[in-house]
């Protein structure tokens, strides 16, 4: 019954989408119009080195109308060139070179330079030796980095220019026409755009705005572009909602605050793990969506995730805890702000008594383990496996190929260190109004608001 469930939500999602898609081609592009956005992030700063941070995926797409990188990952996993259009690494992978692409100009008129592009590296960078060299940047690394143009893909390596007492520029398909930190950003179109000038003339965005009000705001007329929280996404379209799901773009998982301390620790961690039943709360608690996890990765980004094991077994899970004479109580943080996290972090308590393990559930004061979201950051498999690792204090996994059994080693070795139990794989959800036409995003979250046009309200 559950599969049955599962195949008709995934049927109903993939009809709105196909309604979506015939409505966009039924007439041409056209120029001009106001996209109006409403969001949760709050960003006191546009500077993409900073504004990604409390949330990376939104925080990405906000940067992206701005700014521009080095280079971008498509679907596939695979680096395409963007402001550099070719590079070449020398034996060792210690020295890159980027050739630029000329005549790009940021949105003051300036010209992108190997200077400008070499000064916006090395305020990111600090352990970065990054030179301009001509039409070119040379960036030199204290030990071979394999997966360096993947890591300039990354919003915080977006290109720009600070300059103090002025506001900060970029070289994107937006430029910055009105901001109010963490309340309004306008944006307008760049006419000289190096990839080809927006459809939409303008976009206003909302900030801090939560899942209640973006749906007032859609329903108001006062929105054609809002969030929609993950457990709310099959009700959305049964109410006849335009919604478009990313992939699985961000990891549930319970976190440590520290290493294990002894093999007994490690054993109440495993009896954690196999005590949560993810199918259940997936069901219940997520409305059927997203999928449950056992590696770090999403299997659209690995190709093996599906190895790892995601399902419960009590009767292990007691089994193992019969074994360890003691079990001290764990604090389980969750963010306050977030009413999916409280209801997950109460069911994976009473999950955990039934093994034996006892979770009291916390929103202040020092904890033991939490729940948090961990956003895929980018398609490379080895970026993606590196920010974990960097955002958990965990070693950086070492890469000498790009072998698939060598990625497996990697993330195996991260889950052994029992820092980190992964729970689902999450989408993000969009609702849109039908005037939004000619919606594109890619698998990672990227939303591509430059090909996006404003057409009549029933198409």
């Amino acid at each position: 019954m559950g599969d049955m469930k599962h195949t008709a939500w995934q049927s109903l999602v993939v009809a709105s989408l196909l309604i979506a898609a015939s409505s966009s081609a039924d007439t041409r592009p056209q120029y001009g119009g106001t996209l109006r956005i409403s969001t949760r992030i709050a960003p006191a700063t546009l500077d993409p080195a900073t504004s990604t941070r409390s949330d990376p995926v939104t925080g990405q797409n906000l940067t992206h109308l701005i700014f521009d990188t080095l280079v971008t990952v498509d679907n596939g996993g695979k680096i395409q060139p963007a402001l550099s259009t070719s590079w070449q690494a020398e034996a060792g992978d210690q020295r890159w070179q980027f050739w630029l692409r000329r005549d790009v100009k940021f949105h003051d008129g300036s010209p992108l330079t190997s200077d400008a592009v070499a000064a916006s590296l090395r305020a990111v960078n600090r352990t970065w030796n990054v030179s301009p060299n001509r039409d070119s940047v040379i960036i030199e690394l204290d030990a071979p980095t394999q997966d360096l143009p993947g890591r300039l893909a990354l919003p915080e390596n977006a290109i720009a220019r600070r300059s103090p007492g002025v506001k900060i520029v970029g070289t994107g398909p937006f430029q910055i026409s009105d901001w109010q930190p963490g309340k309004t950003l306008i944006l307008s179109a760049n006419e000289a755009y190096w990839n080809g000038r927006p459809f939409i003339d303008s976009i206003e965005i909302e900030m801090g705005k939560d899942f209640r009000e973006q749906m007032i705001a859609l329903e108001l007329g006062k929105a054609d572009l809002i969030e929609v929280a993950p457990e709310q996404a099959r009700r959305t379209v049964i109410d006849g909602r335009r919604i478009v799901l990313s992939a699985p773009v961000q990891l549930m998982a319970l976190v440590f605050a520290g290493d294990r301390q002894s093999p007994a620790d490690g054993k109440l961690r495993q009896v954690l793990s196999l005590s949560i039943e993810r199918t259940a709360i997936r069901n219940v608690l997520l409305q059927g969506n997203g999928d449950p996890a056992g590696g770090v990765m999403p299997n659209w980004i690995s190709g093996y995730e599906f190895v790892f094991p995601s399902v419960s077994n009590v009767r292990r899970a007691q089994e193992i805890r019969s074994e360890v004479p003691r079990a001290p109580a764990w604090r389980l943080g969750y963010d306050l702000n977030d009413p999916l996290a409280k209801l997950i972090a109460e069911r994976i308590a009473l999950n955990a008594r039934d093994a034996g393990i006892t979770l009291q559930p916390s929103v202040s004061g020092a904890t033991d383990v939490r729940l948090v979201r961990i956003s895929v950051a980018s398609a490379d498999p080895r970026v993606m496996l590196t920010n974990v690792a960097a955002t958990l204090g965990l070693p950086q996994p070492k890469f000498s190929g790009n072998s698939v059994e060598e990625l497996y080693q990697a993330e195996s070795k991260m889950l052994e260190t029992q820092r980190l139990i992964p729970l689902f794989h999450l989408p993000l959800a969009y609702a849109l109004r039908p005037s939004v036409r000619g919606w594109s995003q890619d698998r990672d979250g990227t939303l591509h608001l430059q090909d996006v046009w404003v057409g009549t309200e029933k198409p």
